[in-house]
């Protein structure tokens, strides 16, 4: 090493590089926490394939089958010509209600999600509605109520439907072209004078993830009770009012035709099926995701580790003991660990138990080494206090997530202030001056390695 270089100089560049050095482990971890979260995907699709998935709900509603005779000139003649459709009668309103149940399913130490949720329909429909068909030219065929559910091996014990107080029969699938999923039921000929009748029925529905309600009635009521106390609202509208508590959730949706324009959209098969459709909608969300915790507890990593460095070197330039990058480096690498640690033991016990464990194990490695390195008692249970202070200041940013980047820019403000109060009488040229090597004594063969 030329004389001309400042071993202050010299050791700022170790550090920083020692620095950009444990970026390697911690890039580790983080490709570890994806992994991890990747097997827990699998886990929840692979429960979901084994039971069923996501659920929505579309009707009730009364399909009528329509043969239309219409005239066309050609050649200075007038053809008869046909046409056949399926007219849609939407409920004037419609209320749907249901009581659910969530259970958790694992899979080795990954766990998933599923749902029973016993639904029961009462929908409201207004012959005036057909008054359009009401001609000569169009012939109806027999009519059928239709309900599309998402996956259909979610349906269990489906109650005989009625139609005003008198029972019909239940046949599975849409009875419509196309792959929507669901069952129908076979009505009687409606007579076209106007009169309003009532259609009423329950069935169970099992599921994963989302439960959504297409709201099709001019006046829609979705209301549902749960014992999950961690839901997730989602989809085209929220709760008018909704109830969270340790021990599940209420929650009450309400619509129109004025708000969702369902009157004027929902008019041919391929409306039917459309993900685009509005809907109500909650998913069965989980109450941490110890992964994505993990994740965002190691972008403050490399924060806890210039600090770390940013103290030992105060104290360094202070009290003139010199630390080893070497040192330096161990002490980085158990910082790193952390997250290590963190991450294995979330899977098993929670997150917040992990982050505790962690943050002692942690402590008690760095006390009693960095005793041994400083040869002070008092100086190691300061610095291990420090470090206890510093994963309680990261697990708040953590939590604060609407104030993390005001919590994160206060700590580096106090660090900062810290470290120019400490340092305000030192003389930095004079750290930055070489020292002259020293001679060993003929009696002892020590050598000083760091300057």
């Amino acid at each position: 090493m030329s004389k001309s270089k400042s071993p202050l100089a010299v050791k700022i560049v170790t550090l920083v590089g020692t620095m950009l050095l444990l970026l390697i482990p911690l890039m580790v971890v983080r490709g570890l926490i994806v992994e991890r979260a990747d097997y827990r995907s699998e886990v929840e699709e692979a429960i979901s394939r084994s039971t069923s998935g996501p659920q929505r709900l579309v009707g009730p509603l009364i399909a009528i089958p329509v043969t239309e005779i219409y005239i066309t000139r050609e050649n200075n003649h007038d053809v008869p010509q046909k046409r056949s459709f399926i007219h849609f009668w939407l409920p004037e309103s419609l209320m749907v209600e249901g009581n659910q149940n969530v259970e958790p399913r694992k899979v080795g130490i990954y766990e998933g999600l599923v749902w029973k949720t016993d639904v029961s329909v009462k929908a409201e429909f207004d012959t005036s509605r057909l008054e359009a068909l009401n001609h000569d030219n169009i012939t109806l065929g027999k009519p059928f109520m239709v309900m599309a559910v998402g996956d259909t091996r979610g349906i269990g014990a489906v109650n005989v439907p009625s139609l005003d107080g008198t029972p019909l029969k239940v046949e599975p699938g849409t009875g419509l072209a196309g792959e929507s999923q669901g069952l129908h039921v076979q009505l009687p000929d409606f007579p076209l004078a106007p009169k309003k009748f009532t259609l009423d029925f329950s069935l169970s529905l099992s599921g994963s993830g989302n439960f959504s309600v297409v709201p099709l009635g001019r006046n829609s009521e979705f209301v549902l009770n749960s014992n999950w106390p961690h839901p997730n609202f989602i989809g085209d509208f929220l709760p008018v009012k909704r109830e969270v508590s340790p021990t599940g959730f209420q929650a009450r949706w309400q619509s129109s035709w004025f708000a969702n324009n369902l009157g004027e959209r929902f008019t041919d098969v391929d409306k039917f099926a459309s993900p685009d459709l509005p809907s109500f909608n909650v998913a069965v969300a989980t109450p941490a995701d110890h992964y994505q915790l993990t994740d965002r507890a190691t972008k403050y990593a490399p924060l806890l580790i210039a600090l770390t460095f940013t103290a030992f070197f105060v104290l360094e330039a202070l009290t003139g003991r010199r630390m080893h990058p070497m040192q330096y480096l161990l002490v980085g690498l158990s910082l790193v660990m952390f997250y290590f640690l963190l991450l294995a033991l979330s899977e098993h016990i929670g997150f917040t138990r992990a982050w505790v464990t962690a943050s002692l194990v942690g402590a008690l490695m760095n006390g009693v080494y960095l005793q041994a390195v400083l040869k002070s008692w008092r100086s190691s249970a300061l610095f291990t206090l420090a470090l206890l202070l510093l994963d309680g200041v990261m697990w708040g940013l953590l939590r604060s997530e609407e104030s993390s980047l005001l919590l994160g820019t206060g700590v580096l403000l106090m660090a900062l202030c810290g470290v120019m109060f400490l340092t305000r009488h030192l003389d930095w040229y004079a750290l930055g001056l070489p020292t002259a090597p020293k001679v060993p004594s003929p009696e002892s063969d020590e050598l000083r390695i760091w300057k």
